[in-house]
């Protein structure tokens, strides 16, 4: 993105969908042909006087040019072949030799597989052209091209690169494999003992481990009432920002913590923070050795078995809605915590290795939020991921807590400092600024299994989906501007864990807390539980909610919760007495004898329920 339309020309076009525009390398078109925003430049005439042209603005030192076909589901088009020229007028062109003959590169043997052609020898000017010589012979001239070079110094020119801002921070920006990611975290721990703790939570079909980076001021422990906050990415090893950004925060945490930053300092002890930078490590280190072009869309995106992790979860969406659609919810079935179906447990069942490691994960430690980070556009979605209407391909579909979601895409996306343009450049084909750039997912694409919709009808979790560029494997030399378009929204989202109410279930009696005791919100159909202390964390926006805490033998308690605009939740804790019942089956499994009062008290209710069913 850093060239712009305007420097961008051709011979001719096919139509305005198909314009020079559209000849950007991993360019993506929509699903319909003849799309507004196809998927590459075609030429309007099918001969050897086509070409297409790109103004660098400044003397450059071009060295190569990689191409694709055009993207497109319903056509095959791309060249076959093409030679390369340079000018610093427009007027005059230089083509490129191989010794005293034009050189002529292979290029594209289908539309999607980038191909190199590094030149014999770099040439010098302001714009370079590809002038294609054949292509596919059921096709026509059809194109998505990057050039690769260096710009020169020249004082001469008007025309100068805009100067992203450069960070300030002192990290490392590079692209970090396996060894060098371990190495990394581990220099991190190393140097915030205190504050940090690494640990594995699975292997990846290949073996590699799935490092987690814990960030807190007691690492290893959950704290009584402190919110368990994530942040995954690397779903999809190709789409590589989430992974830096990862990296990056967590040695952003380290250097901040220890100079003192309020907001830092805040975060650490308040919350425990899990960083898993690299959830597909196999399909990364496949992409990683190909590099930022040549791995193109595809390559990586998927583990060593070939799945997809973003569709792999348990879908619990259908089993809810057939429920709901039966009158049975809450009643009968739950409205939360649903439970994985029996086939996806079977051991022949399509599940990958990560997939499980990241619900044995999901289900061990009581996250409140998350995000999970991808990367080929710019826009946040958020739950359901899945049509509700099944053989729809995009619907509208909410969940009960849609204001909630809103919320927190919205968070992220303004404070984003791409996504808070109004003007910046779509990436593709789709025009999200004119939704916020948040998006409900389902209203996108439907996805049936992903991890949003899990972890929200699964766990107590809230998640979204965080596409951070348009470039999904970005050069090393644009992390660092990433890491500044990012850095904002990734503490800002993160303090969103402390909105709402939070509090602790107590047993009236014994003052300790209940696990497993139902927080219900009058008005939103989703409930959440307590974790293993009895403490609860609920996400919502500032009003005025009737809260109702509940657990197995025990009476219900509700009380009105009051949430502020502050950026501090609400305490509401609730203490519950123990039913008549319950502490009947609790005194007979101790061999005990019924106290008098107690006797009284269940001879009443004999005699009650005794009147209530005799004939009147």
């Amino acid at each position: 993105m850093r060239i712009s339309d305007y420097q961008l020309r051709t011979s001719s076009i096919k139509r305005f969908g198909l314009g020079s525009h559209r000849g950007r390398l991993n360019i993506q078109s929509g699903i319909y042909d003849e799309d507004f925003y196809d998927g590459g430049w075609c030429a309007g005439e099918a001969n050897k006087k086509q070409w297409f042209e790109v103004d660098a603005r400044r003397l450059t030192r071009f060295t190569g040019v990689i191409t694709q076909g055009k993207n497109s589901i319903w056509t095959d088009d791309w060249v076959t072949s093409y030679k390369v020229q340079v000018s610093n007028d427009t007027h005059t062109w230089k083509t490129c030799k191989n010794g005293t003959e034009d050189a002529i590169f292979n290029a594209n043997k289908d539309p999607e597989t980038p191909v190199l052609n590094l030149l014999p020898k770099p040439m010098v000017g302001r714009y370079i052209r590809i002038n294609p010589q054949t292509w596919f012979e059921n096709g026509t001239i059809c194109l998505r091209a990057e050039i690769l070079g260096c710009s020169l110094p020249d004082p001469n020119t008007v025309f100068l690169w805009e100067h992203e801002p450069q960070p300030t921070d002192k990290l490392e920006f590079k692209h970090h494999n396996y060894k060098e990611m371990r190495k990394l975290m581990k220099r991190v721990n190393e140097e915030c003992p205190e504050i940090t703790r690494v640990y594995s939570i699975g292997k990846s079909y290949n073996g590699l481990k799935m490092y987690v980076m814990e960030i807190s001021d007691n690492p290893g422990e959950h704290e009584l009432g402190e919110p368990e906050f994530r942040y995954v990415a690397g779903m999809h090893g190709n789409e590589v920002v989430g992974r830096e950004l990862m990296l990056n925060l967590m040695e952003y945490f380290c250097l901040e913590y220890k100079k003192g930053n309020p907001r830092i300092v805040r975060l650490v002890t308040e919350t425990r923070i899990h960083l898993l930078p690299s959830m597909n490590p196999d399909g990364y280190e496949q992409a990683y050795k190909l590099g930022s072009e040549l791995s193109g869309w595809a390559i990586g995106r998927y583990t060593y078995q070939g799945i997809d992790l973003n569709h792999n979860f348990a879908d619990l969406n259908t089993p809810l809605w057939e429920a709901e659609d039966n009158e049975q919810v809450p009643h009968k079935f739950p409205n939360h915590y649903i439970p994985i179906p029996e086939y996806y447990t079977l051991p022949n069942a399509t599940v990958a290795p990560e997939t499980r490691a990241v619900i044995d994960w999901m289900q061990k430690i009581p996250f409140v939020l998350s995000a999970n980070m991808h990367g080929g556009e710019l826009v946040v979605s958020y739950p359901y991921d899945m049509t509700r209407s099944y053989w729809l391909a995009k619907e509208l579909t909410p969940t009960p807590d849609d204001s909630m979601f809103r919320w927190l895409a919205t968070v992220y996306a303004t404070t984003h400092r791409i996504m808070a343009e109004d003007n910046h450049r779509i990436c593709h084909n789709e025009n999200f600024i004119r939704h916020g750039n948040i998006i409900n997912g389902a209203d996108w694409h439907t996805v049936a299994g992903s991890m949003n919709d899990f972890s929200y009808l699964h766990t107590n979790c809230f998640e979204v989906t965080v596409e951070l560029s348009c470039d999904k494997f970005p050069h090393e030399v644009e992390l660092p501007t990433e890491w500044e378009n990012n850095k904002e929204s990734l503490l800002v989202y993160m303090e969103q864990v402390h909105r709402g109410i939070k509090g602790v279930v107590r047993d009236k009696d014994t003052e300790k807390g209940i696990p497993e005791a139902i927080i219900a919100v009058d008005g939103l159909n989703h409930d959440i539980r307590t974790a293993i202390d009895g403490d609860y964390w609920r996400l919502l926006n500032p009003g005025e909610y009737e809260v109702t805490a509940k657990a197995e033998g025990y009476h219900p308690s509700t009380k009105t919760c009051r949430v502020s605009y502050e950026d501090r939740p609400t305490i509401c804790d609730f203490y519950i007495s123990k039913t008549p019942k319950q502490r009947l089956r609790e005194l007979l499994a101790k061999g005990g004898k019924l106290p008098k009062e107690l006797m009284l008290r269940l001879r009443q209710i004999r005699n009650r329920k005794l009147k209530l069913s005799s004939p009147k």
